[in-house]
């Protein structure tokens, strides 16, 4: 992207690519993407400069932040150019999520959190009465909260009633590349969020990526539909222009779905006619 007039613009159209803003903080890309299960750490390095993706989750309880001196993931995360969201995975309790939370802010990751309380160990679905009351606690101790939650508009509006800065509703079950399974649900929370709209998990390919997008979501998270495809890579990639791809559409206004052919060329006015 070339930043010097100001704006990022895309280098594949030169059209200017609006920014994605929470909590007053800007990112250029609206792919957010993980660092889970891939092969090695130089492939996640290579995917996430692949991705175009300016921020990345990372699992507090999956970081060594008692002794620096060993490996860690964090080593292959560069802090200037990727801004570092941990998130509470594996938390099944609010109380354990907002620890959680904790313990990444005070070994310097970050004051922002994505934050998972899970109330199915199979599903591994969201439970969202701990997820809200965790949400109010963790925003009246200053932090920004992102929570992982179904895609339930009465949810979301408790959560951003509680202060979250952001709703994360699921397209379908993390890790299950699904793609969104509810569509009409993801399009009336779009309908009356009044934060930041960011489908997280069930991606599994490029298509599900510009569909959420397409829908209105600001932003798509993502990780098991990079480190596990075949080329992590080249899919990272794929991710980063579909993202884009299904932001320009959501802006231009599709046309409507209509039952029958409209032809494409108007007969008005043809010779013979």
């Amino acid at each position: 992207m070339n930043q010097s007039s100001g704006s990022a613009v895309d280098t594949l159209t030169g059209a200017a690519v609006d920014p994605l803003v929470i909590a007053g903080k800007t990112f250029q890309s609206r792919l957010i993407v993980g660092t889970g299960k891939y092969a090695t750490f130089d492939i996640m390095r290579r995917a996430h400069e692949a991705s175009g993706a300016d921020m990345v989750t990372v699992a507090v309880r999956r970081v060594n932040i008692s002794d620096r001196t060993k490996e860690s993931l964090l080593d292959y995360i560069d802090p200037a150019r990727f801004f570092i969201l941990p998130n509470t995975a594996a938390c099944y309790t609010a109380d354990e999520a907002v620890r959680t939370a904790r313990l990444g802010r005070e070994a310097g990751l970050s004051n922002w959190v994505k934050l998972e309380v899970i109330g199915d160990e199979r599903t591994l679905f969201p439970d969202n009465e701990q997820l809200v009351a965790a949400t109010r606690i963790l925003v009246n101790e200053g932090f920004v909260v992102l929570p992982y939650t179904s895609d339930d508009l009465v949810t979301c509006r408790k959560l951003e009633d509680a202060g979250a800065a952001a709703v994360m509703p699921l397209g379908a079950p993390i890790g299950s590349g699904l793609g969104i399974q509810n569509v009409n649900n993801i399009r009336i929370i779009r309908e009356f969020a009044r934060v930041p709209l960011i489908v997280d998990a069930g991606v599994g390919t490029a298509s599900d990526a510009a569909l959420a997008m397409e829908l209105g979501a600001d932003g798509v998270l993502m990780n098991t539909a990079i480190a596990g495809a075949q080329d992590a890579i080249t899919m990272a990639e794929a991710m980063k222009l579909a993202v884009r791809a299904g932001r320009l559409a959501y802006k231009a206004g599709r046309i409507p779905p209509k039952m029958y052919a409209t032809a494409s060329s108007p007969v008005e006015g043809l010779v013979g006619r």
